[in-house]
């Protein structure tokens, strides 16, 4: 087929390989626009960005897909679908209509389960045994369109970036599935029971509030693993939490139960195992104390107001 791909993060170079190996015919990539990057802030391209050009295949940045002559060119490509994978921008009913077959979308949840930005990070956040990746038409609704396949897949304890780079692979097989017998795959329209909307995830959600259930703040360090990174905040310092484990001490919240960095939640305790200190790299709490004084009965700022 002649497949224009959409998509932006790392999540998404997956089924642009995939599909090439599979031999479509890709015909452009669309994704973001470089952004800045690094303490140079110099103009990076998006990981699927450096993919397609690495493949030889040409990329369009455009800012908006709202653009009639934007509109115009997608259509001029003349593509039997549009491919897309966490691409960033809104599709317009102009681009939805062009390719011959429509678009069709990677989206990483069980949908109507987790519709939106975030259904990663959601899902664990909200202690989701399952969670997995579905195939759908897209239509002017946020992520509403009709399901062709599913894939599903445990949670366990799994971080947002073990569980991105698994779905990542998991959607690319089933795409290539879905496109090799669309007639094997024909759209079913969603549920209505069971929707729910995975908003974005803003950086104030990752400041840890040790007054909440241990096992709340365990599945919040795995969200955010490994962005934006759940925190707290020490003698005036950050530390970023990597992992931790939940045990069944009791003690006040935010206060530091032992010598070893156990921490007094609002039901629970939560035991950081790997830490990062503000411009330092990862390290195990060990690591950390050996060089570094967390006395027991001491306090962590848990940003309660």
């Amino acid at each position: 087929m002649r497949i224009v791909y959409m998509g932006t993060p790392d999540f998404a170079v997956p089924a642009l390989d995939a599909l090439a190996r599979a031999g479509h015919e890709i015909v452009a990539v669309y994704s973001q626009p470089p952004r800045p990057a690094g303490r140079g802030k110099v103009l990076r391209p998006s990981p699927v960005h450096q993919r397609a050009e690495a493949m030889g295949i040409a990329v369009r940045t455009p800012l908006t897909l709202r653009d009639a002559e934007v509109q115009a060119a997608f259509a001029a490509l003349h593509a039997d679908v549009a491919v897309v994978a966490a691409y960033g921008l809104i599709l317009p009913g102009a681009i939805l209509q062009a390719p011959r077959l429509g678009c069709l979308n990677i989206h990483a949840s069980l949908l109507p389960r987790w519709r939106g930005a975030a259904p990663i990070q959601r899902a664990i956040l909200a202690g989701d045994n399952l969670t997995g990746v579905t195939i759908m038409d897209m239509e002017a609704g946020l992520d509403t369109g009709p399901m062709r396949a599913k894939h599903v897949t445990p949670i366990e304890d799994k971080t947002a970036g073990a569980l991105t780079q698994e779905l990542a692979q998991a959607g690319a097989k089933l795409m290539v599935e879905v496109l090799d017998d669309l007639a094997l795959h024909p759209p079913m329209a969603q549920p209505e029971d069971g929707v729910t909307y995975a908003a974005k995830i803003e950086k104030a959600e990752a400041r840890i509030d040790f007054s909440r259930d241990a096992h709340q703040i365990e599945r919040q360090v795995r969200a955010f693993n490994p962005f934006p990174g759940a925190f707290f905040e020490y003698r005036g310092e950050r530390f970023r939490v990597l992992a931790a484990h939940v045990e069944e001490h009791q003690g006040p919240a935010g206060e530091l139960l032992d010598h070893s960095l156990l921490i007094g939640c609002g039901h629970g305790a939560i035991r950081p195992t790997l830490i990062q200190r503000a411009g330092k790299g990862a390290m195990s709490a060990g690591e950390l104390l050996r060089g570094y004084d967390m006395p027991a009965g001491s306090r962590v700022d848990d940003g309660a107001a």
